[in-house]
């Protein structure tokens, strides 16, 4: 496995081309180090030059190492990140003698030169000081930069992570909010900081909170794989999702959850680990195989920025899934062997901070979001995954409202999810707005299947819909008062490919990449004519409707 990640990062490398390295060179060259997407760059092609890789670049690589180290001490450029990253790369050159001792050492004595506080962007003064990721990110690259002998105290990285412990909720997942009142946390925003956590740990820390940093990434571990969709991905939810990093530092931390397993004698729950990292780089791979090679999970030209933060541009976010993969590949045990992946009928619901509901049977995974911020998602269920098939194909995000932060171009960005409607003054209502009160009511989990209800809310109205998920399907039993309606998605654009979707009075199909998702019921099938989108690409709003219930049932299947 440990080989495999050098292949990735490779691979991942490989969607620069020399051209493109010398043009950023130029540019940082002539602009100053501004952010950490250069000096990623650079120590991943390092790293790879280490392992007998990309031997080529050797001379220019070289050059962007002097230019990373001499800089980074006298910029605040988003070293945070950096620091950690150059300082691995280091390591690797250093034991595999590719630099002598001269040029090593130089590297070393110009990061030694760094002054904490002048060097970083984001640090805590105080332990009850309000920062968030960047500072573990300081904390960590502070961390190697002590491990490694290029300072003489970790009192500086002890202070960020005791500013760290109090986003930790009771599920040890990390509370990253975009707002002052924490109840709507990105799900990568979760993931980055337990990875980083896990930096520090396989990195020695011993300090105060190791034990207690410790017992919440095991927490937390466990729920990662319940959350993992079947097809390997990170669950949907806020800023940053939709990356190709984002697998990768799933991998990473399933890699750290299988050591600790392994090491306790509880190899069948390692061995659930490694089976979670197999789906998550089998889901990267998928990505990587398509020409051009893209950072975000479109077929939309990379430099159109579709489905993308201003932050999060190709040459930032692409190399970022080889940094992240490199810490998979620092923490993986070859020895542990991958068990069979647990698919097995599961439901869990996450604290309130990250709203969303997990449920899956027969190789089927769902995600519903209760509180979603109209921005980035929608409320409803908003996934549906099967095994094997593309993820896009029913969803596998929900498509926000007016305003998305990030880009959409050529529609009009509406609410979209799999959820309920009424009729309301002659107009429709669908529970994926805003305004709707999304409550899970009651569950049950079988040998083979799950179920749950939702109960949806508005003003003085409410509909309900019981899901039962097994090897057959998702069926949906919507229930109200009067004409009820359930919002269904027809992918139909994702950059490159449009799928064939047809649609009849009973039964609506989407047909893409030799798979069929079809969407039958016992209601009345209508095209609405509005197409929206989220980040995999463009969507055609279809509705089932009918009065007082309505059966609804998706199947993805093999075309």
């Amino acid at each position: 496995m440990r080989e495999k990640y050098i292949d990735l990062m490779e691979k991942i490398l490989s969607a620069y081309t020399v051209e493109h390295i010398i043009r950023y060179f130029d540019d940082v060259k002539r602009d100053g180090l501004t952010e950490h997407g250069f000096p990623r760059l650079t120590s991943d092609i390092g790293i790879l030059i280490g392992h007998g890789r990309r031997t080529e670049l050797k001379d220019l690589f070289c050059e962007m190492m002097d230019f990373c180290c001499a800089a980074i001490p006298t910029v605040k450029a988003a070293n945070d990140f950096s620091v950690r990253e150059v300082i691995c790369c280091i390591a690797v050159l250093e034991k595999n003698r590719i630099f002598d001792a001269e040029k090593i050492n130089g590297w070393k004595e110009c990061l030694k030169t760094i002054d904490p506080q002048k060097c970083y962007t984001s640090f805590a003064v105080k332990p009850d000081d309000i920062v968030h990721n960047w500072a573990l990110f300081t904390a960590v690259s502070e961390y190697f930069r002590y491990r490694m002998g290029l300072s003489e105290s970790p009192a500086f990285a002890e202070l960020q992570v005791a500013a760290q412990m109090k986003w930790l909720d009771e599920n040890g997942m990390y509370k990253d909010s975009p707002y002052a009142d924490p109840i709507r946390c990105p799900m990568v925003y979760d993931q980055v900081p337990r990875g980083l956590f896990s930096c520090l740990l396989f990195a020695g820390y011993t300090g105060p909170y190791a034990k207690e940093i410790d017992d919440y990434l095991r927490k937390a571990g466990l729920c990662t794989l319940v959350m993992q969709s079947v097809t390997g991905e990170l669950p949907f939810g806020g800023r940053s999702n939709q990356f190709l990093h984002n697998e990768a530092w799933m991998a990473a931390i399933c890699e750290f959850e299988a050591v600790r397993y392994h090491k306790e004698g509880n190899h069948a729950l390692a061995g659930k680990f490694k089976a979670a990292v197999h789906r998550a780089i089998e889901n990267t791979e998928y990505w990587l195989n398509k020409t051009p090679i893209s950072h975000v999970k479109n077929r939309f030209p990379f430099q159109e920025h579709f489905g993308c933060e201003d932050y999060a541009y190709f040459d930032k976010y692409m190399i970022t899934a080889a940094s992240f993969y490199y810490a998979a590949y620092m923490f993986c045990d070859d020895s542990i062997k991958a068990a069979a992946y647990d698919d097995s009928p599961a439901i869990w619901s996450t604290s309130e901070y990250f709203h969303k509901v997990f449920a899956r049977a027969g190789g089927y995974s769902l995600e519903f979001d209760t509180n979603a911020d109209p921005h980035y998602d929608a409320k409803g269920l908003g996934r549906i995954h099967k095994y094997g098939a593309p993820s896009p194909i029913c969803l596998s995000l929900p498509c926000p409202a007016a305003h998305p932060n990030y880009k959409i171009k050529g529609v009009e960005p509406t609410s979209m999810s799999l959820c309920p409607g009424i009729k309301q003054d002659g107009e429709w209502k669908f529970a994926a707005d805003p305004e709707w009160v999304h409550e899970m009511t009651d569950s049950e989990t079988g040998a083979d299947y799950v179920s749950l209800t939702m109960n949806c809310r508005l003003e003085d109205r409410s509909v309900s819909t019981k899901y039962r998920v097994d090897a057959s399907g998702v069926c949906a039993a919507v229930k109200g008062s009067g004409e009820i309606a359930y919002m269904l998605p027809a992918f139909s654009f994702d950059g490159e490919t449009e799928p064939e979707i047809a649609a009849e009075e009973h039964c609506l199909t989407v047909t893409y990449e030799g798979w069929q998702c079809r969407y039958t019921t016992n209601g009345r099938i209508t095209d609405t004519g509005k197409t929206t989108a989220n980040r995999n690409g463009y969507y055609r709003i279809f509705y089932a409707s009918g009065e007082n219930a309505l059966d609804v049932k998706v199947e993805i299947v093999k075309k």
